[in-house]
């Protein structure tokens, strides 16, 4: 039996928080029952689409948080995302529509990594925004994201701090200037892209497969779809000594199997899928050979419960009836079912058949988690929630291998095998591109390859920092200037007499227009000894780099780059030999390297040798918008020829 070590995990976590607009500080009890009553509000209206869902590792949650500091009394919730990435998103979508349907509440969101949201939009970020000044800056404010800008300089706008705001400063903001603090269009098309096509996306994320489970198991999951995630994870992250519970099932005996129809998140069945793993033979379970038309069937029902008997192993059979508690006995129960029932969550199901107790069931479970729970209590594990329901959930095991035959259709699983084009299509779609043009043969071959020198040339005329270089995006983009009188300006100075220094390496727009104008005027009012001084010094300068060029000419370097006279004709090129043979070494005449040729040969022969494979010439280019088309010619490369 597989005896490998628990896979590494991390465990991350998304924070939102709700905060009601003005604030307006009184008694805070007072303020306590106007949370609560939202926290209701919302969690019975959002119910529909948050009942249904599976989660990783935990769920949506709201809770009162009383006032601390600067921050006030507000609306709480945490949730482990942990390798789903879409639960996060999904969060961020329920917030922005609660900020949508309640204009009243302000709500705030980050997760371990910070400021996640500006991450996804960094491309389109304004300059003056980074890590340092972020804090308290970006909200959601009646469904639209919005950032608490910086002035320019102090005290130019008078309801602007200078420092990144407090939380009680950004309440303010916001709800005296709520017009002014509008992200731009594209951070805000950023953020929308990525939660696009919620909540019919949640049916889209769903696999529904067919597994040979125990019967207790099926019959948990018709009662709780959301435990199918605490058995991939307890099989996912088991260890040795989770492990030594499945030599010997003792609650999900392999006798009992049926086959049943399971729905997972597609996460939730990669994770079961991608694993290998053979079971103990003293547990019972029995794998049919691959090529049995139930192979795969048998292989999830198997994992799954040994994932199941992991969480049931964890606790005892006799724990604590402390942390049960009777959902139907709490005061808010009534209104909440009304409020599912006007919202259709019922979807027209006649009351007392068997699929409306099956969504009233998961409902309650709903609201025990979500809506009723104590702050004070601690829920139950999944181990003790599965053993509650193997207590009191009647089933028979002959009626459910009688709907063997009617089991659903099990969903394509061809969205695990990605091909490298679909798999960049989905990249480019995450990243907010177009989706690329089918390349003919014929546009290959008139390729222009002038694209990529203009985009290199544009790329080293960029500004950069110590915090990087800055990349153009889109070859679409306006042709990037460059003043070359500006910067023989800038290098005549520095050699001169007189050397201007400058506190800072990264000026903005307004400082740099500045400093054009005073260097101008400087060189204007030259002295005529500065001036003879700086063309010395250009004329030694310029006498140096002859001397270098000479001595490199005869060398190996010389010969590693082409030439603009290696592209001339043949006949020309044999004459032109033969006087630089006669005229001698020293008065050899430099041939000027052809710099576009070079850059071209070299990135195409890096490119190449990526073997299609990410690389430094592919992501550079990319970066810059460049999309060079697939190498067919899979000949051997080799630098241009010089004969």
């Amino acid at each position: 039996m597989e005896e490998n070590m628990k896979f590494a995990t991390v465990e991350d976590t998304v924070e939102y928080r709700l905060f009601l607009i003005p604030d307006k500080p009184g008694d805070p009890e007072e303020c306590r029952e106007i949370l609560q009553k939202y926290i209701e509000k919302i969690m019975t209206q959002f119910a529909p689409m948050l009942v249904p869902y599976i989660w990783q590792n935990q769920p949506f949650n709201l809770r009162y948080k009383p006032g601390k500091g600067d921050v006030p009394a507000h609306i709480f919730g945490m949730t482990k995302f942990g390798d789903n990435i879409e639960d996060e998103w999904f969060i961020v979508y329920i917030v922005k529509q609660i900020t949508k349907e309640f204009p009243e509440l302000v709500a705030r969101i980050e997760d371990n990594d910070g400021e996640f949201l500006l991450i996804e939009a960094a491309d389109f970020l304004p300059k003056w925004l980074d890590p340092d000044n972020s804090a308290n800056r970006v909200f959601f404010h009646q469904g639209e994201l919005c950032i608490i800008p910086a002035p320019k300089k102090s005290g130019t706008v008078s309801w602007l701090p200078t420092t990144p705001p407090t939380i009680s400063q950004a309440l303010s903001i916001i709800s005296t200037h709520p017009e002014k603090i509008l992200a731009s269009e594209s951070v805000r098309a950023a953020v929308n892209r990525r939660i696009r096509g919620y909540p019919e996306k949640i049916e889209a994320s769903l696999h529904q497969a067919h597994c040979f489970l125990p019967a207790g198991i099926a019959a948990v999951l018709k009662q709780r779809p959301r435990l199918v995630a605490a058995g991939v994870q307890a099989f996912y992250l088991r260890d040795p000594i989770d492990l030594r519970a499945c030599r010997i099932f003792k609650t999900f005996l392999p006798e009992t199997r049926i086959m049943t129809s399971v729905t997972f998140t597609k996460c939730l069945y990669a994770q079961l899928v991608q694993q290998r793993f053979v079971p103990d033979r003293r547990s019972g379970y029995k794998l049919p050979p691959p090529c049995h038309p139930q192979y795969r069937a048998h292989e999830l029902g198997m994992k799954l419960a040994h994932g199941f008997e992991i969480l049931c192993s964890k606790c005892s059979p006799h724990f604590s009836d402390s942390k049960k508690s009777l959902v139907t006995t709490s005061p808010l129960w009534a209104g909440f079912l009304e409020s599912l029932k006007k919202n259709d969550y019922f979807k027209g199901l006649m009351e007392g058949s068997v699929q409306y107790q099956e969504k009233l069931e998961m409902a309650k479970n709903y609201f025990q988690l979500s809506v009723n729970r104590p702050e004070s209590s601690h829920a139950m594990s999944p181990g003790e929630e599965i053993l509650t329901l193997l207590q009191t959930v009647q089933f028979d095991i002959e009626e459910l291998k009688k709907e063997e035959a009617y089991l659903p259709p099990e969903d394509d699983e061809r969205w695990l095998d990605l091909s490298p084009d679909q798999l960049d299509q989905l990249l480019q779609e995450a990243a907010g591109k177009k989706e690329p043009e089918p390349t003919s043969k014929g546009r290959e071959e008139n390729y222009d390859l002038t694209q990529v020198s203009e985009s290199m040339k544009a790329f080293i005329s960029k500004v950069s920092t110590h915090k990087g270089a800055e990349l153009p995006r889109e070859p679409s983009e306006a042709p990037i200037t460059f003043d070359a009188d500006s910067f023989l300006n800038y290098f005549d100075k520095i050699l001169g007499s007189k050397s201007h220094e400058s506190d800072s390496d990264d000026l903005d727009e307004e400082d740099s227009e500045c400093l054009d104008s005073d260097d101008d005027l400087d060189l204007e009012t030259q002295e005529p000894g500065e001036e003879a001084s700086v063309k010395g010094t250009l004329d030694d300068l310029k006498s140096y780099m002859a001397q270098m060029d000479q001595e490199l000419a005869h060398t190996s370097l010389a010969k590693s780059f082409t030439t603009q006279k290696q592209m001339e004709p043949l006949s020309q090129t044999t004459n032109d030999n033969s006087e630089e043979e006669d005229s001698g070494t020293g008065g050899s005449v430099m041939t000027p390297v052809d710099v576009d040729l070079n850059l071209v040969s070299n990135i195409l022969e890096s490119y190449s040798s990526q073997a299609g494979l990410a690389g430094p010439a592919s992501n550079l280019l990319q970066s810059m918008g460049v999309q060079l088309p697939d190498n067919d010619d899979h000949r051997p490369t080799s630098k241009p020829r010089k004969d």
